[in-house]
């Protein structure tokens, strides 16, 4: 007895059965692991949220909505050329080598800083010049050299009286010899 050769039909319709099987065992995997999770996604909370309800359901809509997002400005920076220093301490030269950049709250601030240029880093000399190289190598001592250098440069530049707004000083080099 002469086995038939399957049709063209039964062939598709197997081939449709085996692509129907494959993808039901996939979204089977995929709710199982998402409820395995400690929350189900995005596109699953709609269905879940239906199931409750209405009162319950609008109560969680308001906890989960985020807060609304503010739009950040870019950081505005004002690098100076780097400051070479020499620093006496118990009779001995040490060279203190400071990269500076300033970050400044508005472009006025930096405009003001690049036009005074000269007198901020006159004043960034002079409190350079003043550091012992023992504090300044520990953190709090950087730490009160910037406070330092930001109370130097928040103070107005004659004839103008505006002060420039700076948020912070930042170290970019940082090297004691």
């Amino acid at each position: 007895m002469a086995r038939k050769a399957p049709t063209k039909f039964a062939r598709l319709i197997k081939t449709g059965l085996l692509v129907l099987f494959i993808v039901a065992a996939s979204v089977g995997a995929t709710l199982y692991y998402s409820w395995q999770q400690d929350s189900p996604p995005d596109w699953l909370k709609k269905w879940t949220d239906s199931s409750k309800p209405a009162a319950a359901a609008d109560s969680s809509s308001q906890e989960t909505v985020p807060p609304p997002v503010t739009v950040q400005t870019k950081p505005i920076f004002a690098p100076l050329d780097p400051f070479t220093v020499t620093l006496n301490e118990n009779g001995r030269s040490r060279i203190l080598y400071v990269g500076i950049t300033l970050r400044v709250q508005d472009d006025g601030s930096r405009a003001m800083l690049l036009e005074y240029m000269p007198m901020v880093r006159d004043r960034v000399l002079k409190i350079l010049a003043e550091q012992q190289p023992s504090r300044i190598q520990t953190p709090e001592g950087r730490q009160a050299l910037v406070q330092q250098l930001t109370a130097g440069l928040k103070e107005p530049y004659t004839p103008n009286p505006a002060i420039p707004r700076i948020n912070d000083v930042l170290f970019t080099a940082f090297v004691i010899q």
